[in-house]
């Protein structure tokens, strides 16, 4: 994959680990970090030999939120001194398009499932960020704050939609409105993570649940399971579910991995997948990528 500036990118055994590479700064969150997630995931969706993303940080933290370096105007988007710092982002509703957004609705869109392991804080855009994800486990060490009412700001990143869906919208005000600073023990009560381990054992924990997916499932499967549960948090109705299911199971129905899942499980032995994902984008509308303009 290409050289990055901010991230770190690596494949092996069917997982790509991104890393957040800002150390000197815990990490903390650009627009040239923007731009290179968003290729990053452009990357691992293209790479057939990718079948589970998994995002960390580099030293004592997972992002410490928006470089606040440019000092306070580092929000206004009307700043013409930063006017080429900001390009390319895109608008909605004939505003510039956050950057945290850019970045949260293309892991979103991600045809790959997403694990993010979070060690020391992730603040600001550095927890909303993970938000999208499919699994956050996080360190004993690990820090959360939606910090944003605390610099005048309000939730960004599309947060405003994931949270209240992933802990429930009292948990997501309390954490929104007092904007305070918390550990791994509340996020795990809050359901913000599905597990917390010690600090040395993240990592190895975090790729043994990416290896379980990569070496036991189909990445079709994985993939349109994704998009189903994903699309169907907004559906109206079991019955939008039922549509989309019966169509899923239409098209895989008469694809090779169902075939292979099935013969090796009679023949008592390890499947061997080889379907590709892109063969069924088409089966469940994906969430746009990047479009450069939204009304």
């Amino acid at each position: 994959m290409s050289e990055y500036s901010e991230i770190r990118v690596g494949v092996a055994d069917g997982i790509a680990t991104i890393t957040l590479h800002r150390p000197d700064r815990l990490n903390a969150f650009t627009t040239t970090m923007a731009r290179e997630l968003v290729a990053a995931f452009d990357a691992t969706d293209a790479d057939d030999t990718v079948r589970v993303v998994l995002m960390t940080g580099s030293g004592r933290g997972f992002c410490a939120g928006a470089d606040l370096g440019p000092g306070a105007g580092t929000f206004d988007v009307t700043d013409r001194t930063r006017a080429a710092e900001r390009a390319g982002s895109g608008t909605v509703g004939g505003l510039p398009r956050d950057w945290g957004g850019v970045v949260s609705l293309r892991i979103a869109a991600s045809r790959k499932p997403v694990i993010v392991a979070v060690n020391g804080p992730a603040v600001g855009i550095g927890v909303t960020m993970t938000l999208p994800a499919d699994v956050r486990i996080a360190g004993e060490s690990a820090r959360f704050g939606f910090v944003f009412t605390r610099r005048g700001l309000v939730p960004e990143a599309a947060s405003s939609w994931f949270l209240p869906r992933i802990v429930g919208i009292s948990q997501a005000m309390e954490w929104v409105a007092t904007g305070r600073v918390f550990g791994a023990a509340e996020a795990l009560a809050g359901r913000l993570v599905s597990r917390v381990v010690p600090d040395a054992d993240l990592l190895p924990t975090a790729r043994a649940l990416a290896a379980e997916i990569a070496e036991n499932t189909s990445a079709v499967s994985v993939g349109l399971s994704r998009q189903l549960l994903w699309s169907m948090l907004g559906a109206d109705s079991p019955w939008e579910a039922h549509r989309l299911d019966s169509r899923a199971i239409y098209r895989v129905g008469q694809g090779p991995d169902v075939r292979e899942g099935v013969t090796s499980f009679l023949e008592k032995r390890p499947p061997k997948f080889r379907g590709r994902v892109g063969d069924f984008a088409d089966v469940v509308p994906p969430w746009p990528v990047r479009p450069d303009t939204m009304p």
